[in-house]
């Protein structure tokens, strides 16, 4: 009997933290350092995901639109989609809102921390402001479509491929039947192509997570311990308290457990690619033959959700922000704190498409409550492992999303039994 995937992905990681931990970033085996095998392993892994992810998140939106229109449903679910969005973002901030502020991580006695800013940190985020949101919205209508296919911007292709889904729809004759199986065809290789590169996902994992845990190891978290409690618990609440209620009473689950069995592979590789986009793959298929989520709600849902949906993102933008106002002891009142709210929610859908994300977030947020953006440097020793915990939390509320949509579409059978 062949070993569950979510078992192998498991073991993987539990070899890599031993791994890393005994090799560090000295090992050597033959005269190569096992941190280059390790980066060599993971590296390749992600690029199989990310060589996937344009095709897929394409031909995905396209088929799925057009299905829609064919049903008249496309206003409907659109609606649904993002309500669902705005309200587990708010949900999540709300939560990281109200932790930040009873444990106040940042309270301390001691002088403020000096500042050490790291220049990759600050040439991501020097010059920002709250203007730049506008700037990262106008990426919803690029100007070349192949440009932005090759530069990631996925904010501008699912524009695109909304629009050309919906249009597709609107032509008469042949042409919208060659078009829809041709778009479909795309996709159903996609999820084959999905299918073989999952087979290496342990091994992959395996050499992502060592290859993390060598180069920061655990010793570091000692200066930031209360502020690394602090977003864990948040994003502990939101996953397994807030996830599981939104299932049971607005999708009517009766055994939200079962969501966590069926997304088991796409959390883990989310953890350890940290990559919402990357995971997205994994996470369509996981849905549509673990928990038995219709391609129409699926392919609809879900590329749009690893974009703009980031509940882990908006609720660590939140905390860290308060954070290190409390750290500097800047009193911040009622109203700030409002404003934070609404700066969290509006950049963790706008700049999740491009690099360094929460980075430029936090920076928009500290530089509109008149804090040092440099100050983000002192998040980096925890950033690594609380990015890989955020990412699993996006996902996650991206799946449950396509499963409330889902039920609410009519799909009775989604999450009612095991399937896998």
């Amino acid at each position: 009997m062949r070993l569950a995937l979510h078992w192998q992905i498991l073991i993987a990681l539990l070899l890599a933290v031993i791994m890393g931990t005994w090799t560090g970033t000295e090992g050597t085996i033959g005269g190569i350092h096992w941190l280059a095998i390790y980066t060599f392993i993971g590296t390749l892994f992600l690029n199989a995901l990310k060589m996937i992810v344009v095709p897929l998140v394409v031909s995905a939106i396209i088929t799925g639109i057009s299905n829609i229109g064919e049903n008249g449903g496309f206003g409907r679910l659109g609606l649904k989609t993002l309500s669902y969005y705005l309200l587990t973002s708010l949900i999540a901030i709300i939560i990281g809102l109200t932790m930040v502020n009873m444990i106040q991580p940042g309270v301390s006695e001691g002088p403020p921390p000096e500042i050490v800013a790291e220049e990759s940190v600050m040439s991501a985020v020097e010059g920002k402001s709250a203007g730049d949101v506008v700037e990262v919205f106008l990426r919803m209508i690029p100007t070349n479509i192949v440009d932005a296919a090759a530069e990631g911007q996925m904010l501008g292709l699912i524009f695109f491929s909304l629009l050309f889904g919906f249009f597709m729809t609107q032509i008469k004759g042949g042409g919208a039947e060659t078009l829809k199986n041709f778009w479909q065809g795309v996709f159903d290789v996609m999820m084959l192509m999905t299918t073989l590169i999952m087979k290496f996902a342990p091994i992959g994992v395996f050499g992502l997570v060592a290859a993390s845990v060598a180069k920061t190891g655990f010793e570091q978290f000692d200066n930031l311990a209360l502020f690394f409690i602090t977003v864990t618990g948040a994003l502990l609440i939101h996953f397994a308290v807030a996830m599981p209620l939104i299932l049971r009473f607005l999708g009517g689950v009766k055994n939200p457990w079962l969501h966590y069995q069926a997304m088991t592979p796409a959390l883990l590789t989310a953890f350890s690619t940290s990559s919402s986009s990357s995971t997205l793959p994994v996470t369509i298929n996981a849905l549509e033959h673990r928990a038995g989520v219709s391609n129409r709600v699926s392919s609809f849902v879900l590329p749009l959700g690893a974009t703009v949906n980031m509940d882990g993102t908006a609720l660590y933008e939140c905390v860290a922000a308060i954070f290190i106002a409390q750290l500097f002891g800047v009193p911040l009142d009622l109203g700030t704190q409002l404003l934070i709210v609404l700066i969290a929610l509006t950049t963790s859908i706008g700049v999740a498409g491009i690099p360094s994300a929460s980075l430029v977030a936090i920076s928009i947020i500290l530089v509109a409550v008149g804090l040092p953006a440099e100050a983000i440097g002192l998040l980096l020793v925890v950033d690594r492992i609380l990015d890989m915990m955020r990412t699993a939390v996006n996902v996650f509320s991206d799946s449950v999303g396509a499963a409330v949509i889902a039920r609410s579409e009519g799909e009775k059978h989604v999450l009612t039994t095991k399937t896998f």
